[in-house]
């Protein structure tokens, strides 16, 4: 008896066709996904025109979007952006009474998210970003250090960090912005469904073998970065794969400028 092979990318695609696109059933009227087509370009360490063929490009809040193109608003969701002062009773702090810090970011501190007041506190505070990358012109927002609460020395917890992403992506909706869940692919389903995230912003998912958990919750709306110091192995052998996220690239590390030495862009 002949033996048919069914990719898990066929399976992916059937799922999505059987349930009419069920990854996009659950976003509000009115808020507009990355496209899946094209190519994405991750820009947080300066802005430069993207190259040719890219339709999502990704800046820091305090930029600007890009012209004619898909472009996604970062936002530090979770810890301090450095140089933006935060009040003392919003920042978690250690046996001594110093802020926190992020040991690979040691100028971010974790914003203190561990109870209702604080993080109605502090979602008033982001509420104010949130609404400033809606006024610059971008489409969507991506909450970066969702996982901080893993390196909160037990300050913090999952639920807190599941409660203050619920306000996060709230207030972005209200913007008309969609919103992207940010890494942590331990969340599975509840990303979506209990947060309300719209779609995937990962890094380095197939280094760590996580980009069909994002695919499973998010299908086609999955964009990854990976980077050049830390590849599984060839960045061909991994658009290779049949889990390779639909807009996957290769930067360097620090996401430099396109005039600066260091800087690396590949895509699949």
């Amino acid at each position: 008896m002949t033996r048919i092979r069914i990719t898990w990318a066929a399976m992916l695609a059937v799922a999505l066709l059987l349930s009419g696109c069920a990854a996009d059933l659950a976003v509000p009227p009115g808020i507009v996904l990355p496209p899946t087509s094209g190519a994405f370009d991750y820009q947080l360490g300066g802005s430069y025109p993207p190259p040719d063929g890219v339709t999502v490009v990704t800046r820091d809040s305090n930029d600007e979007p890009a012209q004619g193109i898909y472009t996604i608003c970062y936002v530090n969701g979770f810890q301090t952006q450095p140089g933006v002062s935060w009040p003392s009773s919003l920042v978690v702090k250690t046996a001594s009474g110093v802020p926190l810090v992020d040991p690979g970011w040691p100028d971010e501190h974790l914003l203190d998210i561990s109870t209702a007041d604080k993080r109605r506190a502090a979602a008033e505070m982001q509420a104010k970003t949130i609404a400033q990358c809606k006024t610059s012109g971008f489409q969507a927002v991506e909450f970066d250090n969702l996982d901080s609460y893993t390196r909160s020395k037990d300050a913090l917890t999952g639920a807190d960090a599941i409660a203050f992403a619920k306000l996060l992506v709230s207030d972005a909706h209200a913007d008309g912005l969609a919103a992207g869940q940010k890494n942590t692919a331990q969340l599975g389903s509840r990303g979506k469904s209990e947060i309300g995230f719209d779609f995937a912003m990962a890094e380095e998912c197939d280094r760590f073998a996580e980009c069909d958990q994002y695919a499973k919750v998010y299908g086609a709306h999955v964009i990854d970065v990976e980077y050049t110091d830390d590849l599984r192995d060839s960045f061909a052998e991994a658009c290779a794969r049949q889990t390779t996220a639909q807009l996957m690239i290769l930067r360097d590390r620090e996401l430099v400028p396109h005039a600066a030495p260091a800087y690396v862009y590949q895509r699949c």
